[in-house]
């Protein structure tokens, strides 16, 4: 099974040890546990596979997320691929110690935020006033942007600046918040607004029996 090792920082064919499969529920998915071993340093590796059907239309088991040590964030697919993939692409990065690289990847994750929302401006800058202006980012998150932003700059731009390691993990911080924000809690809060509507007409009608 391929994972990434927290210890030798690379991925590995790590051996199965044990595996505990749990089937769909109510509110879930199939799910896998698996205990496994980095056969290069030794290291025990707690996994989580999810149950996928492929193109042929076969299911089968996705390659293992660690959960344990050093667990890697799992992001909602409520995320848009575009900027779901930044955000994967800017953990890598981060993982990799390459931290200009994870800062201009959060930078395009937000972009990609932008363009779901179809902002008329061409640039981040106009992009994010421009979802501020809308709505669909308080001005706490317009100022957590904007702070992710500069440092996408200096990633991105040739300067005698270099984005450290705890600015490349404040701003994937960031970037996962306005992406769980805007995607995610957004569209629970509008189905739980769903369902109350439906238990407020569920009552109207029972009263007026």
């Amino acid at each position: 099974m391929i994972i990434e090792c927290s210890y030798c920082n690379s991925k590995v064919d790590a051996k199965l040890m044990v595996e505990k499969k749990y089937p769909a529920g109510e509110e879930n998915d199939p799910y896998k546990i698996t205990i496994l071993e980095c056969p290069a340093c030794s290291t025990v590796i707690v996994g989580g596979s999810d149950l996928v059907q492929d193109r042929s239309g076969e299911y089968e088991w996705t390659d293992p997320v660690r959960l344990w040590p050093d667990p890697i964030e799992q992001l909602s697919f409520s995320i848009p691929g575009p900027s779901r993939k930044s955000l994967e692409e800017a953990n890598r990065c981060f993982r990799a110690q390459a931290f200009s690289a994870c800062a201009v990847m959060c930078g395009r994750a937000i972009e990609a935020v932008c363009a779901a929302y179809e902002t008329k401006s061409k640039n981040l800058a106009g992009g994010l006033k421009e979802l501020r202006d809308k709505g669909i980012i308080d001005q706490r998150l317009f100022e957590w942007a904007e702070a992710l932003r500069e440092q996408r700059n200096i990633g991105a731009h040739a300067t005698d600046k270099d984005v450290s390691r705890d600015d490349a993990r404040d701003v994937l911080d960031f970037s996962i918040a306005i992406c769980q924000y805007v995607f995610v809690l957004s569209e629970k809060y509008e189905d739980f607004k769903a369902r109350q509507a439906k238990k407020a007409v569920k009552k109207t009608a029972a009263k007026a029996r």
